[in-house]
Order: structure tokens, then C-alpha cells, then sequence
């Protein structure tokens, strides 16, 4: 978002997926006036988050897009998400 300040129209849109959008405005309508700037400020922060990762999704795409390494710094973690994998499916999980 352009420095304009946020309202629940602009974080209802931020957020993108329908599902997280209705949640939005279910909690934002139903909270009690006392906790309506918490909730109001809990969803703002997803929707800044939200918009971040689209943003840092797009950079990646279209550096691997120009045959480029991601920008950032990565850690490769799939050795320790097998390793997980294989413990879960050894305690039976599917």
C-alpha cells in the first residue's frame, strides 16, 4: 500500500484469499468497541505481512524467470524437512 492509511476496505482487499477476507471482516464486525483498534491493528499487520510475501514472490519469480538466483540469503533446509518427513511416516502418520 501507497503510504495511504489503512481501512477495512484496503486490508479486506490486502489480504487476498476470500476465506481470509470473510474471517477479517467476521472479527472486525463482531468485535466489542474496546478491542475493535486491537483487531483492527492484529489484521492491518497481516495484511502489511501479506502483501510483503506477494511482493518478495513476485522478485523471486522474476529473477528465476531471467535465469538468476533468488535474491535474498536462503538456507537450504531439505535435508532437515526429509529427516522430519521420515520420522512422521515411522510413527504411522501418511
Amino acid at each position: 500500500m501507497s503510504g495511504e492509511p489503512w481501512t477495512i476496505e484496503s486490508i479486506r482487499d490486502a489480504l487476498g484469499a476470500p476465506a481470509l477476507a470473510q474471517q477479517f471482516i467476521s472479527e472486525i464486525n463482531k468485535a466489542p468497541a474496546h478491542e475493535l483498534l486491537h483487531v483492527f491493528a492484529r489484521w492491518e499487520r497481516v495484511a502489511k505481512d501479506t502483501l510483503t510475501a506477494v511482493e518478495r514472490g513476485r522478485e523471486v519469480a522474476a529473477a528465476e524467470a531471467r535465469g538468476e538466483e533468488p535474491p535474498g540469503q536462503w538456507i537450504d533446509v531439505t535435508d532437515r524437512v526429509l529427516s522430519e518427513a521420515a520420522r512422521i511416516r515411522s510413527q504411522g502418520a501418511a
